[in-house]
């Protein structure tokens, strides 16, 4: 990740600085230009500048579909302005036309895999809109393990991330939790789904790289770790509690767990919404609830 001070605005026609690599300021007396907030928030162009002509056939949007394809291909930690250069067969110079540092463009890509994510349907309990936003939201992070890192590191204001938060939203508010209790419910459904998902995203992750099923790899882990003694007793106690949990595979067991879980989810809302009631205070009138990550 290119570090908050690396984002500031950079300034004249340098490489490494166009590239968010400067250590400090540009030019004698001057101090440090302020750090960009989001790429969405920036109305100007590039600080490199656009010429008149660019590169064939390249635009940000052809950038974008290619960065989301190499960080699903490659993972973050392999991701950089060269090798997505070389992956649009261009110069690395080029994608400085469209931006001037490498976390525009992850947070370009970030933004546009949320438009992966339906929107509910309108005329649903909100139960069951809110039951389809969370597994929308798990297959998302299951699909793209890259985003994982990526929550809170930027606003999350880029359009799909918009309609993403405001239909989670609009499904808190019809929860009828009083306002100052719509956040906490907010919280607790997509924190769960985060971590549910960003496990079992690397978890399956792990085993493509392995070239075994999720099946196969499970059996092997659980064999080599019966096979430690000091090992083998931790998991024989547990033997009823995963023989209870149902399923046949890995993942129909991931899935049972998951539904239940959203089920005490949304039964916790329900409980405090009989216990409290939709009554608020006017302090609490006008207030929104915080976007999810």
């Amino acid at each position: 990740m290119v570090s908050a001070s690396d984002r500031a605005t950079n300034s004249g026609n340098d490489p490494e600085a166009a590239a968010g690599k400067g250590s400090g300021p540009t030019g004698k007396g001057s101090g440090p230009t302020p750090a960009r907030t989001s790429v969405w928030l920036d109305g100007q162009t590039p600080s490199r500048g656009r010429r008149t002509e660019s590169p064939a056939g390249l635009d940000r949007n052809r950038i974008t579909e290619a960065s989301v394809r190499l960080l699903d291909a490659e993972g973050l930690a392999k991701f950089s302005m060269r090798r997505l250069a070389a992956e649009l067969d261009v110069t690395a110079m080029s994608l400085y036309w469209y931006v001037d540092t490498k976390d525009d463009l992850l947070e370009l890509a970030l933004d546009s895999v949320y438009a992966e994510i339906a929107p509910p349907r309108e005329d649903a309990d909100w139960r069951d809109r809110l039951r389809e936003l969370a597994r929308s939201y798990r297959e998302l992070l299951v699909r793209h393990i890259w985003i994982s890192p990526l929550a809170g590191t930027f606003l999350n204001i880029g359009p799909n991330s918009v309609l993403f938060s405001s239909a989670v939203m609009d499904v808190i508010r019809a929860t009828g939790l009083p306002l100052e209790r719509q956040t906490g419910a907010l919280a607790t459904v997509f924190q769960f789904v985060y971590g549910f998902g960003t496990v079992e995203g690397h978890f399956k992750a792990r085993c493509d790289a392995t070239g075994l099923t999720q099946d196969a790899y499970h059996r092997h882990a659980m064999g080599t770790i019966r096979a430690q003694p000091h090992l083998r007793a931790i998991v024989e106690s547990s033997d009823d509690l995963m023989a209870a949990r149902g399923g046949d595979t890995v993942e129909e067991m991931r899935e049972r767990d998951f539904v239940f879980a959203l089920d005490l989810l949304i039964a916790g809302i329900e409980a405090k919404c009989d216990r409290t009631g939709p009554a608020t205070t006017a302090a609490h009138r006008g207030q929104q609830p915080q976007q999810p990550q």
